[in-house]
């Protein structure tokens, strides 16, 4: 399930000054790398996106607000591309899931979790950061749903979480013009520096790449 606990650093940023109109930005005497600078030009006035409390991305989904310490704000794609969808399992219940990751002392979150039923729940923004990869360059590249049940079991993926997590993943896709190909939708084992091995062996990526595809051009 998203990270292991304390994040993977992206909270750096938000706990240092930025001073907008000045000549420096620092904490302490550390000045801000020019690279970090140049993806915080959004925070200018007048420049970040609308935001309206409650919206979510996909439509039909729940929002539940996740802790505002398991992710960073951004304005993305406009600070950070986003080309990848990244695929989780829970590793337990969907009622667990929501738990932790309303838990500031957990330090992960992913955007979305999808329950068995096929119910969806958004707990993230997609302009946000969500520190769900393990890895910092994945976590602002990406997309992070959780899937309910466990690895090991076969049957916690059921038709109605893959035809839902589907056309989630095809919406996904559309809004960033990412391919619908094994290259840009992976699991989380396969982001470089993790120690996660889901969604696991029972996870059937041919089923789910058709049903993503299909919906993509319903």
């Amino acid at each position: 399930m998203g990270e292991t606990k304390g994040g993977d650093a992206d909270r750096r940023i938000g706990r240092r000054a930025l001073l907008i109109g000045g000549a420096a930005a620092a904490v302490g005497t550390a000045v801000l790398a020019r690279e970090e600078l140049a993806h915080l030009w959004w925070r200018l006035p007048g420049v970040e996106k609308p935001r309206v409390a409650g919206a979510v991305d996909f439509r039909g989904a729940q929002w539940v607000a996740a802790s505002s310490a398991n992710w960073r704000r951004a304005d993305r794609p406009d600070d950070y591309a986003v080309d990848r969808v990244v695929v989780h399992v829970t590793q337990g219940s969907f009622k667990s899931a929501v738990k932790v990751f309303q838990d500031p002392g957990h330090g992960a979150a992913a955007h979305y979790i999808v329950r068995k039923d096929g119910h969806i729940t958004q707990m993230i923004r997609e302009l946000d950061v969500a520190f769900h990869a393990g890895n910092r360059e994945y976590n602002e590249r990406s997309v992070g749903i959780e899937h309910e049940g466990f690895v090991e079991s076969a049957s916690s993926f059921t038709d109605a979480m893959y035809e839902a997590s589907a056309r989630l993943t095809a919406g996904i896709c559309g809004r960033y013009g990412i391919p619908v190909d094994r290259a840009h939708i992976i699991g989380h084992v396969e982001v470089p520096g993790t120690d996660h091995t889901d969604p696991g062996p029972h996870w059937d990526w041919d089923r789910y790449l058709k049903l993503v595809r299909r919906a993509r051009t319903a």
